[in-house]
C-alpha cells in the first residue's frame, strides 16, 4: 500500500507531502484544483507514461517519491532480484525526476532502473481506473486470467498440468518442425557425404603410400643412369685387369705379413682388411641391384595415375593422405549421426503425436473445469450487479468454441479456450462484449461489482478510482460508494470523487484546493478533520453556497457510513 507520497514542481503543484494510511481515502476539491495531478503522479511512479508537459513551468524538472510497504510477493521479489536491487522487507522506495528536455530517471530502493522495469514493478503496487482508461478489465484478453484467478482452488492444479504438457508439445513440435523445414537440406548434405566416403573409400589409400610411389617413379624415370652406373660401378671393383678389389687384396696380404714384424703397421693392415671385406661386400650388393633391374614402362604409367588420384583427393579434401583419411573418419561420423537422425525424427513423430493427445486431454479437462467456474462467476457478478441496482443486466462468460470443437491447433499456455466476458445491459438487448459497454454509468458499475470480485485475488496493495462514478446519483451513488469501501477492506483505496455519498463513507478525506501566491498558482492537499468533512459534505450536496439543510444532510451521510 502507499504509505507516503512527495511531488515537487509537478504541474500546477509546487511541493507537496502526503501521508497515507489503510482502508479508504476520499480526494475531493473544485474541478481544476489538482486532484487527478495527486493521482497522475502515483501513476508515473508505476511506470505510467510522462513527459515534459508535467514539468512545472519555469523549472528544470519535477520530482516525485512514493514510499510502498513491500507486498509479499515471490514474483515482485524475483523481479526485484533479477533487476539487482536492493530488497528491503519492509518498504519499497521509487523516485522519479522527469527534465524539460523529456528525459525521465527512475529508482527504485536507489537503483537506476528502465520504465519498462518500472512498470512491471508498479503492477504489483497500483492499479489506477478511471472513467475512460481501458484497464485491465477492459481488455478481452486478460479475462481468462481473471476467470482462473476466481476458480483458482479448482482451476490452478489442473492449469499447471496442462501448462507442463504444453511445454513438453511445444518443444518437441519445434525440434520436429525444424528438422522438416531442413529435410531438404539435410538430404543434400547426406549424398554430399556418401559421394565424398565412397570416392576416398574406392581409393584404398595407405597412409605412406604417396611416398613409395614417387620414390618407386624416380627409379624408373632414372632406370638408365642408374643401370649405367651399377655396371660401371661393378666392372671397376671386380672385372678390370686388374680389378680394384685383386689390387686391394694385393695391399691387404702385403700388410699382412709385415704388420707381424712391425706392430706399428697393425692399424693400416687392419683397416685394409676391413675395405676389402666392405667393397667385397658392395660389389655384392651391386650385383644384386643390377640383377633385378628392370624398366616397366605399364608400371610407371600405373604410378603417375595413381599419384595424379592421390593430388585429386588432396585438392579436395587435405594436403595429405592422413589428412584424407582423418576426413575420411569424420565424414562417416557425421553422416552416421544425420542418418540416425533420420531414423530419431520418425520416433519424434511418435512422440509428438502422443504429446498432442496428451495435451489435447488435459486442455478438454481444464476447460470443463472453467466451464463450471464461470457459472460461479455469473451467478457471483449478478449479485453484486443487484445491489448496485443493475438487476436486469446479463453478464456472460463466452467460451468462443463449445467443448467437443476444442483443438490443440488453438493451444496456447493458458489453454485451448478463448473467452471473453458479455453482457447484455437491458432486457431484450443481445449480447455485446463487455470491451463496448458505451454508458459511463454502467461502465462503472459493471467495473465495480467485477473488482469487488477479482481485486483481492489479483493481490494488488493499492486501488486507485479516478472519478468512476461520474453519471450516477442517489441510491446508484450510495451502491457504488457502499461497493468502493467494501474493496477497501483487503485493499487500500484511492478515490477522487464528486459524489457525497462516496466521500462521506470513506476512512479518510483528503481535501485539494488550488490557490495563487505571486501571480502562481499552486496545489494544497491537507486531510479533513470530522467538522471539516462535513462542511466538505455540505459543499458537495448544495454547491458553492452551504446551507442549514446540506449540513443536516451532510451529518446524516456521515452518520449512516459510521454505522456500516
Amino acid at each position: 500500500m502507499l504509505l507516503e507520497l512527495h511531488i515537487h514542481n509537478l504541474a500546477i503543484i509546487e511541493d507537496i507531502s502526503l501521508n497515507f494510511h489503510n482502508g479508504m481515502t476520499v480526494l475531493t476539491g473544485e474541478t481544476g484544483a489538482g486532484k487527478s495531478i495527486i493521482i497522475d503522479a502515483v501513476s508515473l511512479l508505476s511506470g505510467g507514461r510522462g513527459s515534459a508537459d508535467f514539468v512545472r513551468h519555469g523549472v528544470n524538472k519535477c520530482t516525485l517519491e512514493g514510499h510502498f510497504t513491500m507486498p509479499k510477493n515471490n514474483d515482485l521479489n524475483h523481479l526485484l532480484k533479477q533487476e539487482e536491487i536492493e530488497i528491503d522487507p519492509d518498504i519499497l522506495v521509487i523516485q522519479r525526476e522527469i527534465y524539460q528536455n523529456g528525459r525521465s530517471i527512475c529508482r527504485v530502493n536507489g537503483s537506476i532502473v528502465t520504465i519498462a522495469t518500472l512498470k512491471n514493478i508498479g503492477s504489483f503496487l497500483i492499479d489506477i481506473h478511471g472513467q475512460n482508461e481501458h484497464q485491465e478489465l477492459m481488455q478481452h484478453e486478460n479475462h481468462i486470467y481473471l476467470l482462473d484467478h476466481f476458480g483458482k482452488e479448482k482451476v490452478t492444479h489442473l492449469l499447471n498440468e496442462y501448462q507442463i504438457a504444453y511445454q513438453k508439445y511445444k518443444e518437441t513440435l519445434k525440434r520436429y518442425n525444424e528438422w522438416q523445414a531442413k529435410e531438404q537440406e539435410i538430404a543434400q548434405k547426406i549424398d554430399i557425404l556418401r559421394f565424398q566416403t565412397n570416392e576416398i573409400e574406392e581409393a584404398s589409400l595407405m597412409p605412406d603410400e604417396e611416398e613409395e610411389l614417387e620414390e618407386e617413379e624416380r627409379r624408373l624415370t632414372n632406370f638408365q643412369t642408374i643401370t649405367e652406373a651399377l655396371t660401371l660401378s661393378y666392372q671397376a671393383l671386380q672385372e678390370g685387369e686388374p680389378s680394384a678389389l685383386e689390387m686391394l687384396g694385393i695391399a691387404m696380404d702385403e700388410m699382412k705379413d709385415v704388420a707381424d714384424v712391425d706392430q706399428t703397421l697393425e692399424g693400416i693392415s687392419e683397416t685394409l682388411s676391413n675395405s676389402f671385406y666392405q667393397l667385397q661386400e658392395v660389389a655384392s650388393e651391386i650385383f644384386t641391384e643390377l640383377d633385378q633391374q628392370e624398366y616397366d614402362e605399364n608400371r610407371l604409367n600405373e604410378i603417375a595415375s595413381r599419384l595424379n588420384l592421390i593430388q585429386q583427393l588432396k585438392r579436395k579434401y587435405g594436403n595429405s593422405i592422413p589428412e584424407i583419411l582423418d576426413y575420411y573418419d569424420q565424414s562417416m561420423e557425421e553422416l552416421s549421426l544425420i542418418e540416425g537422425g533420420a531414423h530419431s525424427v520418425t520416433e519424434l513423430a511418435e512422440q509428438l503425436k502422443d504429446l498432442k493427445e496428451e495435451l489435447y486431454l488435459k486442455g478438454k479437462q481444464l476447460s470443463k473445469e472453467r466451464r463450471s467456474v464461470a457459472k460461479k462467476l455469473e451467478e457471483a457478478i449478478h449479485e453484486q450487479l443487484k445491489a448496485l441496482y443493475m438487476d436486469k443486466v446479463v453478464f456472460v462468460v463466452e467460451f468462443k468454441k463449445k467443448l467437443d470443437e476444442l483443438s490443440v491447433d488453438s493451444a496456447n499456455k493458458t489453454g485451448l479456450d478463448a473467452i471473453e466476458f458479455y453482457i447484455s445491459t437491458n432486457p431484450g438487448e443481445p449480447l455485446k462484449p463487455l470491451t463496448r459497454i458505451a454508458s459511463g454509468g454502467e461502465l462503472s458499475r459493471m467495473m465495480l461489482a467485477m473488482k469487488t470480485i477479482f481485486a483481492q485475488a489479483q493481490g494488488i496493495t493499492s486501488i486507485i478510482f479516478d472519478e468512476i462514478d461520474t453519471g450516477v446519483s442517489g441510491r446508484v451513488a450510495q451502491a457504488i460508494a457502499e461497493k468502493i469501501y467494501s474493496i477497501s477492506l483487503y485493499s487500500q483505496v484511492l478515490c477522487i470523487t464528486h459524489l457525497p455519498q462516496v466521500a462521506a463513507i470513506a476512512n479518510n478525506h483528503l481535501y485539494v484546493r488550488k490557490e495563487t501566491l505571486d501571480d502562481r498558482t499552486t496545489t494544497e492537499a491537507s486531510i479533513l478533520s470530522e467538522n471539516d468533512r462535513v462542511e466538505e459534505l455540505a459543499r458537495m450536496l448544495s454547491g458553492s453556497e452551504t446551507t442549514k439543510a446540506a449540513v443536516q444532510a451532510a451529518e446524516e451521510l456521515r452518520k449512516n457510513a459510521k454505522s456500516l
